[in-house]
């Protein structure tokens, strides 16, 4: 009885915190996060924003840089809705660079780092981009692609050579943007290009709003409490949702601040939790098994987390992790950067990606559907329409697709991309639904478990296994460090 007291109590005060800091967050809204940060920098100006490496950088000085971003995106002619892709590795201007565009009335595409060659060129491409803000690092990656990338954009490379990027912004007024360049646009309008990894296949642009900026920011603000005092240390690609727009909106709406490092250093990442001093991590599941492997580190207890949050931590490395690095609280979540199933897992079931309660089944409209492994389409019964997992059973995670805020399906550039994720007469005729591609349980208590993507999905004995479930078994074996399972075909 207490657990189950105890569990409610978490989970309507998380909700409540989440939905007081979304109250004003709505579609028309012409309020974004642009006025979020230059409110900050107008009442906190030289409160820390981005601390990075040596350097820390102010409300007052990341609205400065973000003004002198959108002055250059107006020289240049870039108009409202026109996309400018952002090619870079972690840093404080990356941020600078896509809020300045935001106040441009600019759309940011958030380029993969990792990408080269062809796929490197769709994404540009596919985009519509004319520029490219691209960071010297990446210079050589740009140049093999440029070739083959339709609408041969000019290059900004930060440095001091020819067509300089700081150069250019050196070149700016130092006044605030005009208002008027982005005059009109709503939280309903697009803000960011965020692309998928291209697993099956090359990369969709996944469009984002500003409306679902905001509430990624704020529903992870909300999840962690977080205040102007916190730090939030990320070590995720600014170019994922995830660690671009989820870790950095818990600083940046909340006023505190955003520690970023260039990439994730297994060797120095309890030595930065005891240099910055943050007070929340966003993980994703490898980072956590790659520390939980590493040798002893003299500040692995000695940090200040009061929380984790984020997506992938195995069931198996669990507690494991949580015990031997003294973290009072994980905060597990499911969501995806297009989709609009999303989950926090506010009181830290071990395994558990989030919880709908039955009381907010109304609001939160997940379900999971019975699924054909073999077919790889949900069930459907002899009235026509999908079934309803029952608790313990295994079937696709949907979610509704409706105008309300945070009901919505944006999709990706391209139309048919669009329609191919959403599966329509559900549960009534002309209902739509987002498929996220995942397989999940719920247990008696509404909790919800990931069991895997679907594909990775094998048949043994009439029964349908998960490679996850495999991977897990043998992951606890002394000896294995890590295990990856695929299921092949056997003939006959």
């Amino acid at each position: 009885m207490f657990e189950a007291i105890r569990r409610e109590a978490i989970y309507i005060s998380s909700i409540g915190r989440t939905m007081r800091r979304m109250r004003h967050v709505k579609p028309e809204s012409a309020h974004t996060i642009v006025d979020i940060v230059d409110g900050f920098a107008a009442t906190t100006p030289t409160a820390p924003a981005i601390l990075c490496e040596d350097r820390v950088m102010s409300y007052a000085g990341l609205a400065a840089l973000a003004d002198r971003y959108a002055h250059w995106a107006h020289a240049q002619g870039i108009g409202r809705g026109e996309a400018v892709a952002l090619l870079m590795e972690n840093r404080p201007e990356y941020i600078a660079a896509w809020l300045g565009l935001l106040k441009a009335g600019a759309v940011a595409a958030l380029i993969n780092t990792n990408l080269r060659g062809a796929p490197l060129a769709h994404s540009i491409s596919v985009a519509g981009c004319r520029h490219v803000i691209l960071g010297a690092e990446l210079a050589e990656n740009f140049r093999e692609a440029e070739p083959l990338i339709e609408s041969r954009p000019a290059s900004w490379i930060t440095g001091a050579g020819e067509g300089s990027l700081d150069r250019a912004l050196a070149a700016m007024p130092a006044a605030a943007a005009d208002p008027a360049w982005r005059a009109g646009i709503a939280c309903r309008d697009r803000a960011l290009y965020i692309f998928t990894s291209g697993t099956t296949g090359l990369p969709k642009a996944a469009n984002v709003t500003h409306l679902r900026m905001l509430f990624m920011m704020y529903g992870f603000a909300g999840a962690l409490n977080a205040g102007a005092d916190d730090r939030m240390y990320n070590v995720l690609p600014l170019y994922h949702s995830a660690g671009g727009i989820c870790a950095v909106g818990v600083a940046l709406t909340a006023g505190g601040a955003v520690i970023l490092r260039r990439k994730f250093s297994v060797h120095e990442f309890w030595n930065d939790c005891h240099r910055y001093k943050p007070h929340f991590f966003q993980y994703i599941g490898e980072l956590c098994r790659y520390l939980l492997n590493a040798p002893a580190s003299a500040h692995e207890r000695d940090h200040g987390l009061r929380a984790i949050i984020g997506n992938g931590l195995r069931p198996e490395i669990w507690p494991a992790f949580q015990k031997r690095f003294a973290i009072p609280c994980i905060v597990e979540f499911y969501g995806a950067t297009e989709g609009n199933v999303s989950m926090l897992n506010y009181d830290g079931t071990v395994g558990a990606v989030g919880r709908v309660p039955w009381y907010m089944r109304k609001l939160v409209t997940n379900r999971i559907v019975r699924f054909d492994v073999e077919r790889e389409m949900p069930v459907r019964g002899a009235d026509g329409f999908c079934i309803e997992c029952a608790p313990g059973e295994v079937g696709e995670a949907i979610g509704q697709i409706t105008t309300e805020p945070g009901k919505t399906f944006d999709g990706y550039t391209r139309k048919a991309d669009t329609e191919k994720k959403v599966l329509r007469d559900v549960f009534e005729k002309g209902d739509a639904w987002f498929r996220t591609g995942d397989l999940m349980r719920r247990d008696a208590h509404d909790y919800f478990y990931f069991v895997d993507r679907i594909g990775d999905t094998f048949r043994w004995k009439g029964e349908n296994v998960a490679t996850s479930e495999v991977s897990e078994a043998l992951g606890v074996v002394p000896g294995v460090k890590e295990a990856n399972v695929y299921g092949v075909a056997v003939p006959g």
